[in-house]
């Protein structure tokens, strides 16, 4: 099992930035990505920001240019940047991570991921 752990919500004036961080620890073996997912009531979590195994980045459109996601590899702990804030970035946003694992009894692998308990961010206008 992987425990992620996210920190950083807070209650911001539009305009204003926060710093996300989530990490990971437990049985860790290879991730392939670690993603920022934001939910708001009634809704479906939606991506906000991936960081993948190689580096490469996804943003949704409303965090491209404001947002940035980073990962220190060596701590399996990933980091959102987020600036300029609106009040349409108010939410939970939950840590996600997908990592390979082997089957047990074979000599297979599969992807699973795990999910944080999420950190609450207000962004008052």
């Amino acid at each position: 099992q992987v425990q992620l752990v996210e920190s950083g919500g807070d209650f911001v004036q539009a305009g204003g930035s926060l710093r996300l961080r989530c990490a990971a620890s437990g049985a860790i073996t290879i991730i392939h990505a670690m993603t920022w997912y934001r939910q708001t009531p009634g809704n479906q979590r939606e991506l906000v920001a991936t960081i993948r195994r190689d580096g490469r980045t996804v943003y949704s459109d409303s965090a491209k240019d404001r947002f940035t996601v980073s990962r220190e590899g060596a701590e399996n702990t990933m980091t959102l940047h987020m600036n300029n804030l609106s009040p349409e970035d108010t939410g939970v946003y939950y840590c996600n991570v997908e990592q390979r694992e082997l089957i047990p009894g074979t000599s297979f692998f599969e992807l699973n991921d795990y999910w944080g308990e999420g950190t609450r961010v207000t962004v008052s206008s």
